[in-house]
C-alpha cells in the first residue's frame, strides 16, 4: 500500500459527512469515490474532495483502486456493501447498528473472520476520554446496579419510524447504550423487555414502539435496565448510571459525574472520539498497530444484545443474547 490510503464511502448522509470530514483532515487519507443509491447525493458529497460518484457500490469498488470502505448506510442496507467489501478484500469502517436484523450481521462476521478484514464499527463512545475514566474507575469497585437511558426525539427519516427498515430504537439508538454497558459492566446473561406504542399524528405510518425498556441481569452479577423513548422533541437524556460500593457515577457523550458523597464534581469531554476512532482505522489499514476498540466481531456481541431485547418486545419473556 502506498503511503496515502484511498477511501470510498457507501452512502451520503449525515455521519457519512461526519467521517469524510475527519479524514479529509489526516494529511495520508483520500477519499476517491462515493457510492449513493441517489446519485445527486453522491455527487453532492463527491464533490467536495473532488471524489468520484457512483450509484452502485459493486459499481465503484470494480471502477476504482481502494484500500478501504467507510459503509454509513441505514439499517435495512447492510448486507450489499459489506459482502461487496468482503469480495474485494477491501477492510471496512461499518457505523451501528450492523443490520436490521441478527443473521445478516452472523453471516458478515463469519465472512470477515474467514478473509482476517480488517473492520471497524462506529461505537465512538469507547473513544470518549470521560469512558476510559469510569472504566478506571469501575475496575477496582465493579458496578453492581446499571440504569441507562435514550430519551430522546423521532428521527426526521421516514425508515426509522418502521421496524423493518430502522429496527426500532432499541437496535437503531439504544445501541450505544447496550454497547457501552457491556464494555463498562461486561457481558448481559438475560434480558427481558416491556414496551407500548401511541398513535401520533405527526407518524401516521410509524409501527415501532415509542417507549420502551429492558431490564438486564449481567454475568457479573449486577442488574440493571435501559429505558428508551422517541416521545419528546429534544434529547433529554442519554447516557449511563452505574453504582457501586459508596460510588455513583453518570456518564453521558459530553460529560462524567464522580460522585463519592463529595459534591458532584463533573468532568467534561475532551477530544473528539470521531477522530479517534478513525485514526485508529486507518493506522490499523495501513499495517500499524492494531488499536481499533469495535471491531466487527466485537460489535456483534452488542447487536445480539440489543437484537435479543427487541425480540423480548415483541414476543415477551426473557431471551438469552
Amino acid at each position: 500500500m502506498s503511503e496515502t490510503v484511498r477511501v470510498g464511502f457507501v452512502g451520503a448522509g449525515i455521519i457519512a459527512r461526519r467521517h469524510l470530514g475527519d479524514l479529509a483532515g489526516f494529511d495520508d487519507v483520500r477519499v476517491v469515490a462515493v457510492a449513493d443509491v441517489a446519485l445527486e447525493r453522491a455527487r453532492e458529497l463527491a464533490g467536495s474532495t473532488g471524489a468520484n460518484a457512483y450509484s452502485d457500490v459493486a459499481e465503484m469498488i470494480e471502477a476504482e483502486r481502494l484500500d478501504a470502505l467507510y459503509i454509513c448506510v441505514p439499517p435495512f442496507a447492510h448486507g450489499k456493501p459489506e459482502e461487496s467489501a468482503i469480495a474485494a478484500g477491501l477492510p471496512f469502517f461499518v457505523e451501528k447498528p450492523l443490520s436490521v436484523d441478527l443473521p445478516t450481521a452472523e453471516q458478515i462476521a463469519a465472512a470477515v473472520e474467514e478473509n482476517r478484514l480488517v473492520t471497524a464499527v462506529g461505537y465512538h463512545w469507547r473513544y470518549l476520554d470521560i469512558t476510559e475514566r469510569a472504566q478506571d474507575l469501575l475496575s477496582a469497585n465493579p458496578a453492581r446496579l446499571v440504569l441507562g437511558y435514550w430519551l430522546d426525539s423521532t428521527p426526521p427519516v421516514a425508515w426509522w419510524i418502521r421496524e423493518a427498515t430502522g429496527g426500532g430504537q432499541f437496535v437503531e439508538q439504544t445501541t450505544h447504550i447496550f454497547d457501552l454497558a457491556r464494555q463498562l459492566v461486561g457481558e448481559v446473561d438475560c434480558v427481558q423487555g416491556f414496551g407500548s406504542r401511541q398513535e401520533r399524528a405527526e407518524f401516521p405510518d410509524a409501527d415501532i414502539l415509542d417507549a420502551s425498556v429492558a431490564s438486564l441481569r449481567f454475568r457479573s452479577g449486577a442488574v440493571g435496565s435501559v429505558a428508551s423513548t422517541a416521545l419528546l422533541a429534544w434529547p433529554h437524556r442519554i447516557g449511563l448510571h452505574l453504582f457501586s460500593d459508596r460510588l455513583a457515577i453518570e456518564l453521558s457523550e459530553f460529560e462524567l459525574l464522580v460522585d463519592v458523597g463529595k459534591g458532584r464534581p463533573i468532568q467534561l469531554a475532551e477530544g473528539d472520539p470521531f477522530v479517534r476512532e478513525d485514526r485508529d482505522f486507518i493506522d490499523a489499514v495501513k499495517g500499524g498497530q492494531n488499536r481499533i476498540r469495535a471491531p466487527y466481531a466485537e460489535a456483534l456481541r452488542t447487536q445480539r444484545l440489543a437484537i435479543a431485547a427487541a425480540r423480548s418486545l415483541r414476543e415477551g419473556g426473557a431471551i438469552e443474547p
